[in-house]
This record gives C-alpha cells, sequence and structure tokens, in this order.
C-alpha cells in the first residue's frame, strides 16, 4: 500500500476582506489574493471567504468563487433565494466579469479571442487541461494595455464569456504566455516573476436580484 501524499495546508492570508457594498441582501467583497473562498476538508484550511463571512453574516452564501490565488469582486448572498437568482446570472451568463492579468512575455496580437474546450484532469487533480472530445466550450477575450520590460510581461484585460474552472489561467498558457506567479499552468519562468497570481476580477456587472437594478461594480487593481 502506498503512502498517501501529504495534504496542502494554504499559507496563512494576514490580509482582511474589504466589503465595498452592503444591503439587505447582497454583499460586494475584496477577496485578497491567497485566501480560499471556501473551507478546504483539511481542518488546517478552514481559513476561507466564506468562513470569515459567517462570523458576522450567517447567512451568506457565495453564489460563485475565485482560485485561491486570484484577487478581487466577489458577489456574496446574504439568502437562499438570493442566491439562486445570482447562481441563474451566471449560468445564463447575464454577469459580466473583467479581470486585469500579467502575462509572460509580449503578445504579437493586441488583441483576440482563445477559444479552446476545457475538461477536468482526473489523473491530475486539481488540473484542468484543453480537450477537444469531452471539453466543455471556453472563450476568453483579451485586450493588450501595456507591455512592460521588468518584469518581461504584458498587462491585459480579460473578459470571460464562460466561467469553466481555471479557465484564464489554462487559456494564458496554451497560447504560450502564461500568467505571472501561476504554479500550475505557467513555466517556472513565469511563476518566479512574481509573488503572487497576477490575476484580479476587477469588474462585475450582474443585476440586483431584488430591485432589478443593474449593477456595475469595480475594485482596482492591486499591481
Amino acid at each position: 500500500m502506498q503512502p498517501q501524499a501529504d495534504p496542502f495546508i494554504v499559507p496563512l492570508c494576514t490580509e482582511q476582506i474589504d466589503i465595498l457594498y452592503r444591503d439587505d441582501h447582497i454583499l460586494l467583497i475584496n477577496k485578497p489574493s491567497g485566501l480560499l473562498s471556501l473551507s478546504g476538508k483539511h481542518p488546517l484550511n478552514k481559513d476561507s471567504v466564506h468562513w470569515r463571512l459567517v462570523q458576522d453574516f450567517p447567512t451568506a452564501t457565495l453564489a460563485h468563487r475565485l482560485d485561491f490565488g486570484t484577487s478581487g469582486l466577489m458577489i456574496v448572498a446574504l439568502n437562499k433565494t438570493v442566491n439562486a437568482d445570482i447562481t441563474r446570472q451566471f449560468q445564463r451568463r447575464n454577469v459580466a466579469k473583467r479581470y486585469m492579468a500579467l502575462l509572460h512575455g509580449h503578445l504579437a496580437e493586441k488583441s483576440g479571442e482563445i477559444d479552446f474546450p476545457i475538461a477536468k484532469n482526473r489523473i491530475n487533480f486539481p488540473l484542468q487541461k484543453i480537450c477537444y472530445d469531452t471539453g466543455k466550450p471556453a472563450q476568453s477575450y483579451y485586450q493588450v494595455l501595456e507591455y512592460l520590460e521588468s518584469p518581461f510581461a504584458t498587462r491585459v484585460i480579460f473578459t470571460p464569456i464562460t466561467g469553466r474552472t481555471h479557465q484564464l489561467r489554462l487559456h494564458s498558457s496554451e497560447i504560450g504566455h502564461g500568467i505571472l506567479g501561476c504554479d500550475l499552468y505557467a513555466s517556472d519562468e513565469a511563476f518566479r516573476l512574481a509573488p503572487r497570481l497576477m490575476l484580479h476580477a476587477e469588474r462585475l456587472e450582474f443585476d440586483h436580484p431584488i430591485t432589478g437594478e443593474r449593477f456595475e461594480s469595480y475594485c482596482p487593481c492591486p499591481f
């Protein structure tokens, strides 16, 4: 019998969650990089966005998640009805998302669409993979903002059309320009060029689940 691998224990996140907007139905928060969205199975991985928020908002639920290393905007529902509405908006692609990222190297094209289907990598969990046989459609648009020399990178705006797990990280890697600080898909050089995953959820647009008002939220990129 082979010994089990040691569980991954996330480093302590000392940054706080910023509440950017609050009413009786939703919260809009700025998630720090290095914090889980939901608590892990291991007791040492209890700290998370959800675990912190329910201390003050016991009915809080997450209708969507951000990767451990990704920072930025998240919508938090404060009751089940609101959570169901926001979940439907994500499923129907009524939620518009915009991310800021630093990609390794200089992209040749100033803008473009990345269209590669994504499937679970059942051999190397939690990795995802590009697969034209079993993958689900995944599209991301990018626009170059500036070229940097130190680090050797390109600052881009990402507008994902779909919301697959690790979509922007995997799509970036597939076109040969992994996100700086990405430990799963970028090259070793790209990973070492940044102290964190250089991916930030900067804008979210959605319909308020109670009033129907179109909400446009913004959270400045910290890098």
